[in-house]
């Protein structure tokens, strides 16, 4: 028994003609709003700052199971050094082969009990107009940095006049020259 394969035409749907219209016309675009600089620059504070993304890693969690991504071997590797619990290997360290902290030579050293003088001489003394130089008062000139440290006078220059100055140390041409002005030394001891 044959089968006949009817075909059905159906007949295309009608669209009004506004739709058609209206597919066809270009979709109007929203008009930005223009954002003034003032307005932006107002907009970020401490009250919205965020941490980067990807600044702050999750922990890794371990020994939580081979569908934990970390199973197994818990992130170590196969065997070996590496892999053990208490493996330590000091700063520098090569494998065993000599570091390069112990190739290279050795020489001298850097004395803990040194002490740091802040350096006046006698022609930077001489252009101060006062007759009792302190340390405030080198601080305040500009002679020296900071008036909690150690001065020391050196007898670079000329003094013209008697002064009396305060300082931690003074070379013994630097006292002289003073003296021999008619002025007098006063050596500020520190307490320790």
């Amino acid at each position: 028994m044959k089968r006949r394969l009817i075909s059905l035409k159906r007949e295309p749907k009608k669209i009004p003609k506004e739709e058609i219209a209206a597919k066809e016309a270009p979709a109007k675009k929203p008009r930005k709003k223009e954002v003034k600089t003032a307005a932006v620059a107002s907009i970020y504070g401490m009250h919205n700052l965020q941490v980067p993304k990807g600044a702050h890693k999750p922990k890794k969690l371990l020994g939580r199971g081979s569908s934990s991504g970390h199973g197994k071997t818990s992130t170590r590797g196969s065997k070996g050094q590496t892999s053990r619990a208490g493996r330590h290997f000091y700063l520098g360290f090569e494998g065993g082969q000599s570091p390069l902290i112990r190739r290279i030579p050795k020489r001298g050293f850097t004395s803990i009990f040194k002490k740091k003088f802040q350096i006046v001489n006698l022609r930077d003394l001489d252009r101060i107009k006062e007759t009792t130089i302190t340390l405030e008062l080198m601080e305040q000139g500009g002679l020296i940095k900071d008036k909690a440290g150690l001065v020391k006078v050196l007898g670079d220059g000329e003094i013209k006049k008697a002064i009396n100055i305060q300082a931690h140390a003074f070379s013994k041409k630097a006292s002289d020259a003073i003296k021999n002005a008619g002025g007098k030394i006063e050596i500020v001891h520190l307490n320790v």
